[in-house]
């Protein structure tokens, strides 16, 4: 079963076993499959759902393209027809699933757009910025914020929250109240933003576009179910504001690189996030960039302006 839990700040795997390729109901339209990817960035694994009961359903970010995670899908999907093949975003343990499904199922890939990022800007960057995305995503159909696709007894609209990529949607169901979050909000982690295509400015909007809402409970593509959402988001809003006045205050004291930063804003950080952390903060003052706040000259950030 799914069961709710507290959101995690630490990075701690639960012990083993977990339920890995098995299909697990979380109430009566949701099931849920664990990919066989576990990491420092994905938890215990990429969770797809399937959505639907009565013959024909939906499969929401269906993960990696692992054969025998498509193959756990296949299997929870029974003799149900797929309908929709759905992604929330274009990462590598998100997308690159929905081209095997598609062809042995016949389903159309629905959902987020592919990525674009400008050549310019991957060039500015000095970087491949793509590298984590899946590059042979082709959906049948981008949806817009608001459209919907409906199945027997369900219905899932889109709704756009950038940030996290500028691709990130986020899929209401409708009979139910619950939300599928994908990677914009986790059940076990705060979220990585990572420039160019992720943007901190975004984020908080889409933060703050979900806090407006009222959904039931979200599942989240990694982590367990939340059950007190707006609870989650408010403390998110509030860790990301304390992240901003964190670096405002040690440019008050100087000007510094990037990676000064980290040793006095993650204490005791994974030494596998610290690439992670860095473009956190790398976000962060780039939106305060956008806001007049700092500049940066060369390889160092400083402070403009100090003010609320």
């Amino acid at each position: 079963m799914c069961h709710g839990a507290r959101h995690m700040q630490a990075m701690e795997l639960p012990p083993q076993p977990w339920p890995t390729g098995v299909a697990e109901q979380c109430e009566p339209l949701v099931r849920r499959v664990l990919a066989p990817n576990p990491s420092p960035y994905t938890y215990t694994g990429t969770q797809t759902y399937i959505v639907g009961n009565a013959g024909e359903v939906a499969v929401i970010d269906p993960g990696p393209a692992e054969p025998a995670h498509v193959d756990a899908i296949l299997a929870a999907v029974g003799d149900a027809q797929v309908s929709a093949i759905m992604c929330t975003h274009t990462h590598r343990d998100h997308s690159p699933a929905a081209a095997p499904l598609k062809a042995m199922t016949g389903a159309p890939i629905i959902g987020c757009g592919p990525l674009v990022i400008d050549s310019r800007v991957l060039n500015e960057w000095g970087a491949r910025s793509d590298e984590a995305f899946d590059p042979d995503y082709a959906p049948d159909r981008v949806m817009e914020d608001g459209e919907a696709i409906a199945g027997p007894g369900w219905t899932l609209r889109a709704i756009h929250t950038p940030g996290h990529t500028s691709n990130h949607l986020c899929f209401a169901l409708e009979e139910s109240g619950a939300l599928f979050t994908g990677d914009h909000v986790m059940g076990w982690s705060t979220s990585v933003v990572i420039p160019p295509d992720g943007d901190m400015g975004d984020y908080m909007r889409s933060l703050d576009l979900l806090q407006s809402r009222d959904d039931r409970v979200y599942y989240s593509a990694h982590g367990e179910p939340i059950t007190k959402p707006r609870q989650l988001v408010r403390g998110m809003i509030g860790h990301r504001r304390q992240r901003e006045n964190q670096i405002r205050r040690l440019l008050a004291d100087r000007a510094r690189p990037v990676a000064d930063f980290i040793p006095d804003m993650y204490k005791g950080l994974d030494p596998r996030l610290v690439g992670a952390a860095r473009m956190s903060v790398t976000a962060h003052l780039l939106d305060l960039e956008k806001r007049g706040m700092v500049a940066h000259f060369d390889d160092h950030w400083s402070l403009l302006v100090d003010r609320p």
